[in-house]
């Protein structure tokens, strides 16, 4: 059994193994868009259904390989990624021959999701993002009183002008989001407002200003960060190294003082 069990972890762990997961989870992707194509679905319609089925099968003995191959259950669902990738495939399963097409679409969509769980590089970046999340807190609680008052005072001066932009509070946001994108905010929104009332300028210079130059990039330094310091969690520069090595020669040296003492 112990040495079933090396076999999987030698095979889950080879080159060849995660290389061939991922021509696999592309080919899914080719089968999911031509799904969308109607002369091709209908013409092929069986073979795709019979390909992604194939495929299926072939993710469910992947995860029970690497799934046999780690020490114990525990230690196989301690890794999130690996929880994904059984949810995926397991919905997958409950779905197939499901009269849901739409719902069965988009959870062969999905499985492309597990690109992710197999390519290290993109795992890394996920996480990297997971972890501004919390960071993210302030700034999008910063962002929304931001976009909240410039909505509210929006209506207030210029529902009567553009109600199609600023008739309600929910209008007023959603032009605002429009805006702070940088898409056709100039010539769809500030321009025809600015033709009424010549003073508008303020409102959405401001706005863009604080916005899109100042609120926003934040996200992107929090974002940046974090990736930066998942990197170097992962491959530690020289200067991370020697500061390592001092801390630890600083804790030997504590010690060794509070046994004298």
């Amino acid at each position: 059994m112990n040495s079933f069990k090396q076999a999987c972890r030698n095979v889950s762990e080879h080159p060849i193994f995660s290389n061939t997961i991922i021509v696999l989870i592309i080919i899914n992707a080719i089968l999911v868009g031509l799904e969308t194509y109607t002369s091709i679905a209908s013409k092929y319609h069986d073979w795709i259904i019979l390909g992604d089925r194939i495929l299926l099968w072939i993710f469910t003995v992947e995860i029970i390989i690497r799934l046999i191959g780690r020490t114990s259950i525990k230690d196989f669902i301690r890794d999130p990624w690996n929880v994904f990738d059984i949810v995926i495939v397991s919905l997958g399963h409950l779905l197939t021959g499901s009269h849901y097409v739409t719902v069965l679409r988009v959870v062969r969509v999905l499985r492309l999701l597990r690109a992710v769980s197999v390519i290290p590089s993109l795992r890394k970046m996920v996480n990297a993002l997971l972890l501004t999340i919390p960071s993210m807190g302030t700034i999008l609680l910063l962002l929304g009183i931001f976009f909240y008052i410039y909505a509210v005072i929006g209506t207030m001066l210029y529902s009567d002008i553009a109600p199609e932009y600023f008739a309600t509070l929910h209008d007023s946001l959603l032009s605002l989001f429009q805006v702070i994108t940088l898409e056709s905010w100039a010539s769809g929104v500030m321009r025809p407002i600015l033709a009424e009332d010549p003073t508008s300028w303020w409102y959405f210079v401001t706005f863009i200003v604080i916005g899109a130059f100042v609120i926003i990039n934040l996200f992107v330094g929090v974002i940046v960060n974090n990736v930066e310091e998942a990197s170097r969690e992962e491959t530690p520069s020289p200067t991370d190294i020697k500061l390592a090595e001092l801390q630890k020669e600083l804790a030997d040296i504590k010690k060794l003082l509070e046994r004298k003492s």
